[in-house]
């Protein structure tokens, strides 16, 4: 193979990339910028070079700088960051000149895919069902207004070098389409310097399934069956399996045949995704190939056993396939959740930044993978991704793979920031997830409302009260002992009982707790409930048993008030517990007034003001745009909360 490969990438690809070159006695050479200096992919490479600050235009996406580094450290061969491909492409001839092979397909695939408008039209001469729409550039806001008129509402504005949902705008009327054009174009500019747009028709709740496909050089290539990526928020996967639910046998060589015809068509040489959307009757329609290893790759490693990176470095050094069509399995089924530093109570996940002040990754669950590119005391900044990690679950059947997914999540310890383990929960687990009842509407249409975390049963919330009443007790009792034995040596004799009032959402709840040996029996509601555990309260897993229901919980937070917020079927829950004495005292405490911010416009996370729509003096009404902020790639609209003056 190659003595030496660089990787131009960050995060979890990086370090997935350096795996695999360890095990085919690759050294690997990492790019990074000053911030990232102490990350995982920095420390797991044989070499480490910095190539520039922070923004990813003046390091990651350096030309310049990262040709250096390949000269400089003579490496062989390059494995690129996606973005980097297509502007690349005027450097990857003149590394083709100096020795270097570049992991992936040639210059005229990348550029033919990575251009969603010749993409369409190269599609469409392979025979491959499209989308209708415009197959041209549209070159200002007035245009997209027309050419959405006769396409006919609803339209997806998008960017014509994009991908990860970046310059995506879906418009249901003119006034979107000009706002869509503006944000799309920005975008676009800011993430693929390339700020062209096409538009095309808008399938309403489609599927969102893709087709791995392998090519080599020889003219040989086969389709690796599907992903089902239709659980997405933001135009952005969220949760993928492998395979579909929703295909029978034919759709899936149907589709396979057709991604194949187009990887043929522009003489593509290394693992590719072709993405379709499919309508209710199992019609599909092309979306765009994705010249690149996926971030959902993994799923498709697990239900045909190969490993795609070292594929695409086999085929890029000449090699020709090892398997044929026939040879492609679909062994077992697996599961990939996508976890993210964001808010999910928020717009389904609003960017959230700060260090990992914890992190355990629940790789002791049997059947788990977690690719990722971070570790404890990582920082999770504006300027990148804010994925934290990929976590994947295998199974022999799909119901095998979600039980160990809901429980590698509910042993997954992440503080510092906030994540969307709750979300990701609540999916897996949710009856129409379940059924394989999907679209990418899922998310909208299954919490109109905006995601407010899991919804206790009448047992759920007495397992959590006897549960939180429990872990005080326990807390309790172990203050009270130093080094094994009481602290003070004439204490009464040990109590057995406690009378408590525990606060949960709206409802105050008097719990009464007696220890019998290592467990607890606890009446919430007039009903008795056992709770057992070794209240090992240093770990922040915690397995407990209830009345026979093995629960993991995670105690977040605890303060001398009483409050404290624990992690209970993937939602934390905020409960404060006092005593019987202490509740009656407590209603003679001020309640601090929440503060009025409708006068304020607080932006909900840290990024960058790229425009500012207004001045002081002006008048604003309801709902009008006051700025815009660029975070981790995505630009947000900031509206007026009320009527007023600035």
């Amino acid at each position: 193979t190659f003595e030496k490969l660089l990787i131009a990438n960050r995060g979890e690809i990086a370090c997935r990339v350096i795996k695999t070159c360890k095990k085919m006695g690759i050294k690997t050479v990492a790019i990074h910028s000053d911030v990232d200096a102490n990350a995982v992919h920095v420390k797991m490479a044989d070499e480490a070079v910095c190539v520039g600050p922070a923004p990813t235009s003046k390091s990651y996406l350096n030309m310049d700088a990262i040709m250096e580094v390949i000269r400089k450290t003579r490496a062989q061969a390059v494995s690129l960051n996606v973005s980097i491909c297509c502007s690349f492409l005027s450097s990857l001839s003149l590394q083709a000149s100096e020795g270097v092979t570049f992991i992936g397909p040639d210059t005229h695939a990348i550029q033919a895919m990575g251009d969603k408008i010749e993409s369409k039209l190269l599609a469409k001469n392979a025979k491959v069902n499209t989308i209708p729409g415009f197959d041209g550039v549209v070159k200002d806001a007035d245009e997209a207004v027309r050419i959405a008129r006769e396409i006919g509402y609803p339209v997806m504005i998008k960017a014509s070098a994009g991908g990860g949902g970046k310059g995506m705008r879906i418009a249901w009327d003119d006034e979107e389409t000009r706002e869509g054009f503006r944000f799309s174009s920005q975008e676009a500019a800011s993430s693929f310097g390339d700020d062209r747009l096409l538009i095309e028709k808008f399938i309403d709740n489609p599927r969102h399934i893709e087709i791995q496909v392998l090519a080599d050089k020889h003219g040989n290539a086969l389709w690796l069956n599907e992903r089902e990526c239709s659980i997405q928020r933001r135009n952005q996967k969220v949760v993928e399996e492998a395979p579909s639910t929703f295909l029978d046998p034919e759709t899936r060589r149907a589709m396979g045949e057709q991604a194949v015809a187009l990887a043929k068509a522009v003489k593509y040489s290394s693992a590719g995704t072709v993405e379709f959307l499919v309508d209710s009757s199992k019609n599909f329609y092309f979306l765009e190939m994705n010249t690149r290893l996926q971030v959902e790759h993994p799923v498709t490693e697990c239900i045909t056993g190969l490993d795609l990176v070292q594929e695409m470095i086999r085929v890029a050094k000449g090699y020709p396939l090892r398997h044929k069509q026939a040879d492609i399995p679909i062994n077992g089924w697996a599961v990939e959740c996508r976890v993210y530093a964001e808010d999910p109570y928020k717009s389904f996940g609003l960017p959230s930044i700060g260090k990992l002040s914890q992190y355990q990754e629940p790789l002791h669950v049997p059947s788990v993978r977690v690719d990722s590119g971070i570790q404890q005391g990582s920082d999770i900044s504006i300027y990148y991704d804010p994925m934290i990690s990929k976590l994947i679950t295998y199974g022999s059947n799909r119901a095998e793979a979600l039980k160990r997914m809901e429980e590698a999540l509910d042993n997954y310890v992440i503080r510092g920031v906030a994540h969307n383990i709750s979300l990701l929960r609540e999916v897996i687990i949710h009856p129409r997830f379940v059924q394989g009842d999907i679209s990418t509407k899922f998310l909208p249409e299954v919490y109109p409302d905006g995601f407010k975390g899991h919804k206790l049963t009448d047992l759920e919330r007495r397992q959590l009260l006897a549960t939180a009443a429990s872990l005080y007790v326990a807390e309790q009792l172990r203050s009270q002992r130093f080094l094994g034995t009481p602290r003070i040596p004439i204490a009464k004799s040990k109590r057995r009982s406690w009378e408590l009032s525990v606060h949960l959402g709206d409802g105050i709840y008097p719990v009464a707790v007696s220890k019998d040996g290592s467990s607890f029996s606890v009446e919430v509601d007039g009903m008795k409930l056992n709770v057992t555990s070794e209240w090992n309260l240093a770990s922040p897993l915690l397995s407990v048993t209830i009345d026979g229901t093995q629960r993991t919980i995670q105690r977040i937070s605890r303060n001398a008030s009483g409050e404290t917020s624990i992690q209970f079927l993937g939602t934390v829950y905020k409960l404060q517990i006092l005593t019987k004495i202490a509740a009656e005292l407590s209603k003679y405490m001020p309640e601090k007034a929440a503060e009025d911010t409708s006068s304020i416009l607080r932006s909900p996370m840290p990024g960058t003001v790229v425009a500012v729509s207004v001045k002081p003096g002006d008048m604003v009404s309801e709902g009008q745009e006051i700025c815009v902020i660029e975070a981790m790639k995505m630009q947000n609209s900031m509206i007026a909360a009320k009527t007023g003056k600035v």
